[in-house]
């Protein structure tokens, strides 16, 4: 079988180190990962038994290659209990034990790792005193400055070398690495010239500039902090990760720890993991790669007992050297990457078994390669970006015509539609849209509510005539990807902004469109009056002191309505100014400018979307601390619901309070929640058989998931 990958291959094929989206596809077709997550990232705590879930109204079982146990002591720490199974097998005959992953937890927490996976963050006790007194070289160098004079550590040649060669190659490599995420994800200009397309990552640069010239703008941009850039802008790789290995070496400038005390190896197949304190995303770090010591590392110094783990501690380059000559235990054998192409076995020692398809490999290809190269023979299953003239390209192929565009199966193409990681809202900045001086007041409530209540109504008609079937309405500020996402079987469930001003139902199941249009706007002047506007006769005649006649919302269609909600902002634009009410569009071309007026806090309102990590915590968007809290909302109540979601490892229990903390935030009314659109995987109808792939696929369960039961014919 053959499968697309974006090009761009770099060709770093370890599961420590790989830098892009595209390597790690490659990476996760021969690894094994200790933690199983269901169809909505659920951890499945005993996958070595197995068990069942429901999803979309069918029980479905997981298996995977390990067992989670969570306990929480009294004395606030706790417990992650990891037993793998005892059955599998490296592709090269060699049995792994518990010894393989904790190499690998050594490998992520090492003084100088400097790989995507963030460990090294996370509350394990003794973490710390293991890392101090050793840092890269790097680190001291950006520390020291450009102007250092104190040469203790290295020598002047080393720090001139650093500052006028490796970083700015680095820097370069970086820049590159932010403009190929763009271009990969949705902006389809390949190629445009640099200052096309730094402003969908928020920036600006003059004409004619180079990568180099995106990096120094980024680097003027946070002052000089070097590592907040890094962390901040960061697309696939870290900066640092784009550095010649020697620049990571450990630098010895204290003592510390010669183990990490919270990494405890209870037999040959168990270890414990103890965190000083709980952290609820804890359990998603707990997935570990089942990678063999005695190829990625050295067996001969691993010792657990004195404290040796298969590398020179603050030296990962042995680790390093083999991005190019991956192993692992997962349902294919690598061979090869070559031309553009990497090539793959059948495992026969799987522990699933071994995959009905012997060869698997994946071959570089553009967004026009994906459809026709399926037709053509050269593909086996793509993921074209997904849209109206997509899906009426694929019904083309199939013999049917533009009306049939939305049949799934044909004769030679099979279209399944994957709801995206994330979800597309209208936000509303409750301190430029309000009553009076209390953005919180009932009033300035009533005002956000009579706008949302008419933005919530025109939806449907909107995203159908922008995706068809290829997005879906959604009701809650939370992609519907995740587990703890309101299902419409759940008690309490309703339609966004669907109440008026009294808590009663605004529609009824036998209305029309024009119907529940009429019944909204009823309900929104509603919503006017209690705000404090002066309605008569159906008509909006005055505002009340701290409130306007006329509010603005500003989107990214390119300044030619090329936007899902664009539509819906001009029908209800348009719905308004019947009733003496003006809701303006400012439609932008830069990206830059939409960003920059919410994040500044300077919109009143606007059209965004987030996107989804497997764990659904709302700090980061929700609570008065967090750093894209671009509602400026700060509501005790919120606060402590997100933190206590934060302090409990019980799924349900964190799903009730995540339910309570969104009817907050829509009481306030400061986010409507518009789409989840689709992403797609084509299959040759001609070559697989259909049948053999997984149903309800989801982001968090792919073909790749049941890759070893797919058939061709």
């Amino acid at each position: 079988m053959v499968v697309s990958v974006e090009k761009g291959l770099e060709g770093k094929f370890s599961p420590f180190f790989y830098l892009s989206a595209n390597d790690g596809n490659v990476v996760d077709t021969f690894t094994l990962y200790t933690l199983m997550t269901d169809r909505v990232a659920g951890p499945v705590n005993n996958a070595i038994e197995g068990e069942t879930r429901a999803y979309n109204g069918k029980d479905y079982e997981y298996k995977g290659p390990a067992d989670i146990t969570v306990t929480e002591n009294e004395d606030g720490t706790v417990y992650y209990d990891l037993t793998i199974r005892d059955d599998i097998v490296f592709t090269d005959g060699t049995p792994a034990d518990i010894d393989d992953v904790i190499f690998g937890l050594y490998v992520y927490l090492d003084p100088t790792y400097d790989g995507n996976v963030t460990l090294y963050s996370c509350p394990i006790e003794g973490l710390e005193e293991y890392r101090s007194g050793m840092s890269p070289l790097y680190t001291l160098l950006v520390e020291a400055g450009e102007d250092n004079t104190d040469f203790t550590y290295w020598d002047e040649e080393t720090q001139t070398q650093f500052w006028t060669e490796a970083l700015p190659a680095a820097g370069e490599a970086f820049a590159q690495s932010i403009l190929d995420y763009c271009i990969a994800n949705g902006y389809n200009a390949e190629d445009d010239p640099v200052e096309a397309i730094t402003p969908n990552w928020g920036y600006e640069v003059a004409e004619g500039a180079t990568a180099a010239d995106f990096f120094n703008t980024m680097v003027e941009a946070y002052e000089g902090d070097y590592n907040a850039m890094s962390e901040t802008e960061l697309a696939t790789g870290t900066l640092w990760s784009y550095l010649d290995a020697s620049w990571s070496a450990g630098v010895e400038t204290g003592e510390s720890a010669p183990n990490i005390s919270g990494i405890q190896r209870l037999d040959d197949y168990s270890l414990r993991v103890v965190t000083t304190e709980l952290d609820a995303t804890m359990i998603y770090q707990m997935s570990l790669p089942i990678a063999p010591l005695h190829h990625y590392g050295d067996e001969s110094l691993y010792d657990y007992e004195n404290n040796m783990f298969g590398f020179p501690k603050g030296d990962l380059s042995i680790v390093k050297a083999k991005t190019t000559d991956p192993l692992g235990a997962g349902p294919y054998i690598f061979k090869e990457y070559s031309n553009g192409v990497v090539y793959m076995d059948a495992n026969p020692d799987f522990y699933k078994g071994e995959p009905k398809i012997a060869h698997l490999n994946y071959l570089e290809s553009t967004e026009a390669d994906k459809v026709n190269g399926i037709v053509a023979g050269t593909l086996d299953l793509a993921d074209p970006s997904y849209s109206v003239d997509t899906a009426k390209q694929i019904a083309a192929e199939n013999g049917f015509s533009d009306d049939e565009w939305d049949n799934f199966d044909g004769p030679v193409l099979t279209t399944r539609l994957i709801d995206y990681r994330g979800y597309g809202y209208i936000g509303i900045n409750p301190n430029n849209v309000k009553v009076g001086d209390d953005p919180y007041s009932d009033q300035s409530k009533a005002l956000r509510k009579a706008l949302a209540t008419l933005i919530a109504v025109y939806r449907d008609e909107a995203i159908d005539s922008y995706y068809g079937p290829t997005a879906s309405v959604i009701n809650y500020p939370i992609s519907n990807t995740s587990w703890a996402a309101p299902q419409t079987t759940d008690d309490g469930y309703r339609i966004a902004y669907s109440v008026d001003m009294n808590g009663a139902d605004i529609y009824t199941a036998d209305m029309t469109a024009e119907d529940k249009y009429a019944a909204a706007m009823q309900a929104s002047l509603d919503y006017f009056e209690a705000a404090g506007y002066t309605v008569e006769d159906g008509k909006i005649t005055a505002a009340p002191e701290g409130a306007k006649m006329e509010y603005e919302c500003i989107l990214g269609g390119n300044g030619q309505g090329d936007h899902p909600s664009f539509l819906l902002l001009k029908n209800v634009s348009e719905a308004l100014e019947t009733v003496g009410f003006t809701l303006s569009i400012n439609d932008v071309v830069n990206a830059s400018d939409l960003y920059a007026s919410y994040q500044n806090g300077v919109a009143e309102l606007w059209c965004a979307a987030w996107q989804a990590s497997s764990d659904p915590d709302m700090f980061q968007l929700y609570h008065s601390e967090g750093s894209t809290n671009y509602y400026q909302i700060a509501d005790d109540e919120l606060d402590e619901l997100i933190e206590a979601g934060r302090q409990s490892t019980d799924q349900a229990y964190r799903k009730s309070i995540y339910q309570a903390a969104m009817e907050i935030i829509m009481d306030y009314a400061v986010e409507i929640p518009i789409y989840q659109r689709s992403e797609c995987v084509l299959l040759s109808s001609e070559r697989v058989n259909i049948d053999s792939i997984p149903t309800d696929m989801t982001p968090y369960w792919n073909w790749l998931s049941e890759v070893e039961t797919i058939e061709l014919k």
